[in-house]
């Protein structure tokens, strides 16, 4: 069958939605699919990859998580004040930046696989190097390590799950990357309350020696292989990944066919990421992230307990309060990822972390007026708790997904490693202006996030796709043909 060329910007969709579909409809008929042979169901291949995949994303969510428990006994050991235990819980922000700046390219070159094998030896010497640590000056080494391998980690894991799953699953698969990071950052700061903090960082090693081990069982990447032309590796990765009795024919020539089109233009780099014909996906993944993090989440989830007392709450009954429910709503959006859509699900999260957030700031105004101070906390509470509840809901995991999803092969490594830096940077900015921003006004910073919330509603209405059971060769044409409108 004949390939469609492409001009400049502009991906031929007869390629993808004609005459793959009229094969497709055939294949559907004998084998039942969606859409896509063999994608309706996940095989334990693909679940045991999935599984060794977000155990990354488990060191993720222990290394953000391990600051918190650990304050008291680090600061008593090493005679740490104020300030230099603040560079110490800041630093991995720093090591994930640089991370993420690098994380596109090498998974580029070594594979998806490899790069998560790699970060994961940076991330065990950080760890190390903070248990053993007799200074200061180690356990910022120790740290910033830990900070470059999860930067290479927040990139990688969504990207290489997106890539192994079929398009009828990969939404609530790719959410798995959220819920293991809120694991991870829950089962740290549990285990923090009653182990010393050397102890915890040696336990943070092994989830990194888990997922080393586990690298050895699991296959690269289908579409990777397929972009660096081992087409024979491919389908078996794919053949792998789909089950034996399945027939993969069809979605193996559409991957064929979509990658070596791209390769008829030279990969992306950064400053071309800038031109008409991504500028689409930019706009979104970019959006997403920015939004995501002005919407004050490292800002609550770091001062959640200062929160709460200035709120006139125990910091410490909020606190469990939250944890008791980030993981279940984070699970259920992961069951809602592929159900509802992106798009549904990101404005429902969106909406109620706008609502919850005005919540707090009408708790902060009401003290401020001396009024109903009775029922204050309690809005207080109620605004923190339905904030994080939503956030977990959509805003936590759909930004990845999305990201994962709407870049074209040939400018993923660049694309990807320029929304990580942007998410890590504008994290970063949020976790140092926040009690600048208290002393300031507490309710005034709750309203800006509010509105930035507000915004968010708008933006995923407006612009954000709808990627549920579409293959990424399907949306990322689609996205390519409204920029070169």
């Amino acid at each position: 069958m004949g390939r469609e060329s492409i001009e400049e910007g502009e991906l031929s969709s007869p390629l993808l939605l004609n005459d793959r579909s009229q094969i497709r409809g055939r294949d559907d008929a004998n084998v039942g699919g969606d859409g896509q042979s063999g994608g309706s169901s996940a095989t334990t291949a693909l679940v045991i990859s999935t599984l060794v995949s977000v155990s990354g994303s488990y060191v993720f969510g222990s290394a953000v998580g391990y600051s918190s428990p650990t304050q008291a006994g680090i600061t008593h050991d090493l005679d740490l004040s104020l300030a230099e235990y603040s560079v110490f819980g800041s630093i991995i922000t720093i090591g994930a930046m640089i991370g993420s700046l690098m994380s596109g390219r090498i998974a580029d070159y070594i594979g998806r696989r490899g790069v998560i094998g790699f970060s994961e030896i940076f991330c065990i010497v950080g760890w190390l190097a903070i248990a053993f640590s007799k200074s200061s000056w180690w356990l910022g080494i120790g740290r910033l390590l830990v900070g470059y391998g999860i930067g290479l980690l927040a990139y990688v894991v969504p990207i290489y799950i997106a890539e192994i799953t079929p398009k009828n699953i990969r939404g609530g698969f790719t959410t798995l990357h959220q819920l293991m990071i809120c694991c991870g950052a829950s089962v740290m700061f549990l285990i923090g309350a009653f182990v010393s903090w050397r102890i915890l960082a040696l336990i943070g090693t092994f989830p990194c020696l888990v997922q080393l081990l586990g690298l050895f069982f699991i296959p690269e990447s289908p579409r990777w292989l397929a972009k660096i032309g081992r087409w024979k590796d491919c389908e078996a990765a794919l053949q792998h990944f789909r089950g034996d009795s399945v027939d993969i024919s069809d979605e193996a020539a559409e991957i064929r066919d979509y990658t070596e089109t791209l390769q008829q233009h030279s990969e992306a780099t950064i400053f071309e990421l800038f031109k008409r014909k991504y500028v689409y996906s930019l706009i979104v993944g970019v959006g997403l992230m920015v939004l995501q993090q002005f919407g004050g989440v490292n800002g609550i989830a770091f001062y959640a307990s200062s929160i709460f007392v200035s709120a006139g709450f125990s910091g410490s009954v909020g606190t469990i309060a939250m944890a008791v429910v980030q993981i279940p709503m984070t699970a259920l959006g992961v069951v809602l990822m592929d159900i509802s859509g992106r798009r549904p699900l990101l404005m429902i999260s969106a909406a109620g972390t706008c609502l919850g957030c005005f919540f707090v700031a009408m708790s902060f105004l009401s003290q401020s007026l001396h009024k109903w101070i009775e029922f204050s906390p309690f809005l207080a509470l109620m605004g923190v708790l339905m904030y994080i509840g939503s956030f977990s809901l959509g805003m936590g995991g759909v930004p990845w997904v999305i990201m994962s999803e709407v870049f074209p092969i040939n400018m993923k490594g660049s694309a990807g490693s320029l929304v990580t830096v942007v998410g890590w940077l504008c994290s970063g900015i949020i976790s140092y202006a926040f009690n600048f921003l208290m002393n300031w006004s507490s309710a005034g910073t709750f309203f800006i996030f509010s509105s930035v919330c507000g915004l968010t509603v708008l933006f995923v209405a407006k612009l954000v796709p709808e990627t549920k059971g579409r293959t990424l060769e399907e949306i990322q044409a689609s996205m390519n043909s409204f920029s070169s409108k």
